[in-house]
């Protein structure tokens, strides 16, 4: 999919903002920047296949695997990356700020760097003090995805330090690609990484091999069964892999990176190299079923992406919506007078593309 829908991008498809699709961009169907995920699907498949159906998750734009994973399918994402009237959004969010919420678990993804991370702590203390005001214990737990890059932020230290002394049921799950952008963690830190940190903050805390998927997955089942010991307690993993793309659309890596330094990760160290080599080895794949896989793939992606096109962009009525509940008196005659302009000048405004038209505001 990242390949197809930066494709789209190039080919001005979908607009402005999305994470993890690099040739559609080429061809301007896509007018935005996006990142891509390239080296860490392990991280992403790996944790979420480990996690319960009713944990709260929040993350950031490169966890579209953890998307995935609980549920999320094309039609979910097309709908999101051309912001038509299925999209949870109603296409009010920038591509690859998915919302999911109520079919995954997963809190919509917002831009602002850290923020989700004591989203994801506060979550966690709220189910912790509904289970003390129920008198029951609920086996959920809150996880946050995050880069090292976010780790830099206030946030990051804000969140460990409350979910620590308050005994928050979460998982910090930090993503270190050794980018910030274009800042290496060699110019980040002088610590000795991300992990390390919990130690100071009481959090047991774990480094694990991001390209293998097992480990990343056994690593969070473990991380999932302590943080619900005793009430609860929060939990730092910090999964190692290297960002193979560039950072977005926007950005060329070889201006402040070798490109040999790509070699060892695209070949020895690749996730899903590494995971097709053991399936192989175990008879449960073949180089046939590989390229039939991704012939298939390809042609349910572009299959989807048709038919997101052809829906219809959602109603006007619905910046309005799951704002307010319910509109001030302001807020109403603000929403008349856009329908009056709109009346009395239609040539200036195209709105065909909308459910409804302008009946739909």
């Amino acid at each position: 999919m990242d390949k197809i829908m930066s494709e789209a991008q190039r080919q001005g498809r979908l607009s402005f903002y999305m994470v993890g699709h690099n040739n559609l961009n080429l061809k301007g169907r896509l007018t935005m920047r996006f990142q891509v995920s390239r080296g860490e699907e392990a991280i992403m498949v790996g944790s979420a296949a480990a996690l319960g159906p009713d944990d709260i998750i929040t993350c950031q734009y490169r966890e579209t695997g953890v998307f995935l994973q609980r549920g999320f399918v094309l039609k979910d994402f097309m709908s999101q990356l051309t912001a038509n009237k299925n999209d949870p959004g109603k296409g009010r969010n920038m591509p690859v700020h998915y919302s999911g919420r109520l079919k995954t678990g997963i809190h919509a993804v917002a831009s602002t760097l850290g923020t989700q991370i004591p989203h994801a702590a506060g979550a966690a203390y709220a189910m912790k003090v509904q289970d003390l005001e129920s008198g029951t214990t609920s086996p959920r737990v809150a996880v946050a995805y995050f880069g090292d890059g976010a780790a830099s932020e206030g946030d990051f230290h804000g969140a460990l330090n409350f979910a620590a002394t308050r005994d928050c049921p979460v998982i910090f799950i930090c993503r270190n690609n050794g980018y910030a952008i274009s800042t290496p963690t060699s110019e980040q830190y002088r610590g000795d990484g991300i992990a390390s940190r919990g130690i100071g903050y009481g959090i047991d805390s774990l480094r694990v091999d991001g390209t293998d998927i097992f480990a990343v997955h056994e690593a969070t089942k473990e991380a999932r069964r302590r943080a619900l010991e005793n009430g609860g307690r929060p939990i730092l993993l910090e999964m190692m892999s290297y960002r193979m793309s560039h950072h977005s659309t926007s950005d060329d890596s070889f201006a402040y990176r070798n490109i040999k330094d790509l070699e060892p990760w695209t070949v020895r160290d690749n996730p899903i190299l590494k995971l097709g080599k053991w399936l192989k080895k175990k008879g449960l794949w073949s180089d046939e079923q590989d390229e039939q896989a991704r012939v298939q793939i390809r042609k349910d992606i572009l299959s989807e992406l048709k038919m997101a096109e052809r829906e219809k962009k959602p109603k006007l009525s619905s910046i309005f919506d799951d704002v307010y509940s319910r509109l001030s008196d302001e807020q109403e005659a603000q929403r008349k007078e856009m329908r009056r302009l709109m009346m009395k000048y239609p040539g200036e405004y195209d709105l065909d593309d909308h459910e409804g038209g302008l009946g739909g505001l």
